[in-house]
């Protein structure tokens, strides 16, 4: 089969072939209609995270059974799936607890150092991205890293859901909580960041702020449900917030008003990845606000607060993938779509083939798109 091979950090994927095996007895062959670009794979190709070389990166994508191993009862061929990277063994502390996306026995769910690869190349392993590997013509998975869905959502919309909307969408829905009524702002406005301001307006937030330096991203902010936005690139995104969140109020002259001056936001997401935006979204919230980080930051990096906020019960906390058990959550995704209440349409700025997938870094680099996808036969 084809697929985009990653040889290592700030080199340009290449399109080669690849040897994929037959599904053991918990697998699944899944040939892929569609895979998302999602920016968490270009962390890798900078180098911003490690990753063993040569791979096959990509984790966001749908597609179509078409084998099954013996053991396997969830799946057959034909059904159509999304892949999630949230692969659960089903049985540790954490799937037990409800809590599948922080899985602490993956190893079950892949091969042994003694057995074949599941992807090869002249006779040696080709390392699998996050379990999945779906920028490639065909996947071989353990079959709890897929959820069977409807037919009746086109697979390159589906896709979509693989990550970045299970991300966005999730980390207001579960991971945050966000109460009706509430005032909502997201730095980002890439996938991640458009799927939170649909889940905010899913909520029912009352206010939604959309922070992004491209004006393009902007104004489709305000499509998705963004009832005001900020342009970062010529103002102060807190101060806007505030402003926007909490006119006229005064922090104070000492110290004590300052901390506990109702202003900024109830709820803040950062979904891009970068120190300065983490630190900005804590920044944002009002006193008993939570501040929520969606994105990567690089490894090593470290995220500065101020101190004294933390008296004014100011919160800040991470995310995985949304929170989600996505069996359950993906599905009802898809009924969001399908309602006319989550639009995944507008999301997919181009549709690209698997040849065009450093294209599609660029462009994502560049601020061009909301998501580019790759399509294949």
């Amino acid at each position: 089969m084809k697929a985009a091979i990653f040889h290592g950090p700030h080199q340009p994927l290449t399109i080669e072939n690849v040897d994929i095996d037959e599904p053991q007895d918990h697998e699944v062959l899944v040939r892929t209609a569609a895979s998302g670009v999602c920016h968490s794979d270009l962390h890798f190709v900078e180098g911003l995270y490690p990753h063993p070389a040569p791979a096959i990166l990509g984790h966001e994508a749908a597609g179509v059974v078409e084998k099954v191993g013996r053991a396997v009862t969830y799946l057959k061929p034909g059904d159509h799936v999304i892949s999630c990277p949230s692969v659960f063994c089903g049985y540790c502390d954490e799937c037990m607890s409800g809590h599948p996306n922080r899985c602490s026995n993956r190893k079950a769910t892949q091969r042994g150092k003694d057995d074949k690869p599941r992807l090869s190349m002249n006779g040696k392993p080709v390392a699998q991205f996050a379990d999945l590997s779906t920028y490639a013509e065909k996947m071989l998975l353990h079959e709890n890293a897929l959820v069977k869905i409807t037919d009746k959502i086109p697979l390159d919309r589906a896709a979509l859901i693989g990550c970045g909307v299970t991300t966005g969408v999730g980390a207001v829905l579960n991971t945050a909580k966000i109460e009706p009524g509430s005032t909502v702002a997201v730095f980002g406005c890439g996938g991640v960041g458009l799927s939170a301001i649909q889940g905010a307006k899913i909520a029912g937030a009352r206010m939604i702020i959309a922070v992004d330096q491209f004006e393009s991203k902007l104004a489709m902010a305000k499509r998705f449900g963004a009832t005001h936005t900020v342009d970062a690139s010529n103002t102060d995104p807190v101060e806007a917030i505030r402003k926007i969140a909490s006119p006229g109020s005064d922090e104070g002259s000492d110290l004590l008003s300052a901390m506990t001056a109702s202003q900024g936001v109830d709820y803040a997401f950062e979904a891009v990845g970068v120190k300065k935006l983490a630190e900005q979204c804590f920044e944002a919230i009002k006193p008993g606000g939570t501040a929520t980080i969606i994105g990567m930051i690089p490894v090593g990096q470290k995220v500065e607060l101020d101190g004294p906020k933390f008296l004014t019960e100011r919160k800040i906390q991470g995310t995985m993938m949304g929170g989600n058990r996505f069996r359950i959550d993906m599905p009802r995704y898809i009924d969001y779509y399908l309602q006319g209440r989550l639009n995944l349409d507008d999301m997919i700025s181009k549709r690209m083939r698997l040849e065009d997938v450093n294209e599609a870094f660029r462009a994502m680099k560049a601020g061009e798109v909301a998501r580019s996808v790759l399509m294949f036969n």
